[in-house]
C-alpha cells in the first residue's frame, strides 16, 4: 500500500506544492450524498482535500445507481458508509467524517461542524433553503456552494456558476426542477456537481468568481 507521502507527492506533481498545501488544509462539509453530493465528494477526494465531512441519512436504492456514484453492491447500505469506502480506495489518508443523520433546522450547525465550506447537495428545495438560510444566519464566515436547476435534458451549457454574495455561490441553470415534471438524468446532474466541486476548489485557491 502506498504511504501518505507517496500520494501527497503525486498530488503535488499534478497540482503544484503550493496549491496542494491549500487543498490539504481545507475542511469541507457535503450535505447530501445523492446525485450532486456523491460526485462532489469523489472530485474533492481526487483533489486531496484534507478533511471531508459527509452528511446523509439515507441508504442506497436501485434508482440511485443511475445518477449517483454508487454501484449495485451498495444497495441497502448507508450512503455515508459507501462514500467513505470509495474515498478510501482513492486516497486512504483523507480524513473522512461520516455523519449518518438527517439535517434539521435544529442540528444544521452541529452537523456541519468546523467546515470552512459547505456543499449544499440536498434533494428538496425546502431543505436546500433551510440549510442555506441557517448557515447564513448563524455563521459569519462559512461559505455555501449550492446546486439549483439541473433536471431534464436541456443543454449542459445552461449549467452555470453564479456568485450571489461573498459567502454564497449557486451552480445550475436556476430554473429546471422535479416540480416542473422533469427527470434527473445522470449527465446533467453530474455537470452541476462538477460545477460545485470546481467552485469549491477555486475558493480554496483564492480564485472566487467575480
Amino acid at each position: 500500500m502506498l504511504e501518505a507521502a507517496d500520494i501527497y507527492e503525486a498530488l503535488c506533481q499534478r497540482h503544484t506544492a503550493e496549491k496542494q498545501e491549500q487543498l490539504k488544509n481545507a475542511r469541507i462539509a457535503v450535505a447530501g450524498l445523492g446525485g450532486l453530493g456523491s460526485h462532489v465528494s469523489i472530485a474533492l477526494a481526487r483533489l486531496g482535500i484534507g478533511c471531508l465531512r459527509l452528511i446523509d441519512y439515507d441508504v442506497v436504492d436501485i434508482t440511485n445507481i443511475f445518477r449517483q456514484s454508487y454501484r449495485l453492491q451498495h444497495i441497502g447500505q448507508y450512503k455515508t458508509d459507501c462514500m467513505k469506502a470509495q474515498i478510501a480506495e482513492i486516497n486512504p489518508y483523507i480524513k473522512v467524517e461520516a455523519v449518518t443523520k438527517k439535517i434539521t433546522p435544529e442540528n444544521v450547525m452541529e452537523l456541519i461542524g468546523d467546515a470552512d465550506i459547505v456543499c449544499e447537495a440536498l434533494d428538496r428545495k425546502e431543505s436546500k433553503a433551510m440549510l442555506i438560510n441557517k448557515i447564513m444566519e448563524r455563521s459569519g464566515d462559512k461559505i455555501v456552494v449550492a446546486g439549483s436547476g439541473m433536471a431534464g435534458t436541456d443543454s449542459g451549457n445552461r449549467i452555470l456558476t453564479r456568485k450571489v454574495t461573498n459567502r454564497f455561490y449557486v451552480c445550475g441553470d436556476g430554473i429546471s426542477g422535479l416540480e416542473d415534471g422533469l427527470q434527473l438524468m445522470a449527465p446533467r446532474v453530474a455537470l452541476c456537481a462538477m460545477h460545485e466541486a470546481n467552485m469549491i476548489m477555486r475558493i480554496l485557491l483564492g480564485e472566487p468568481e467575480e
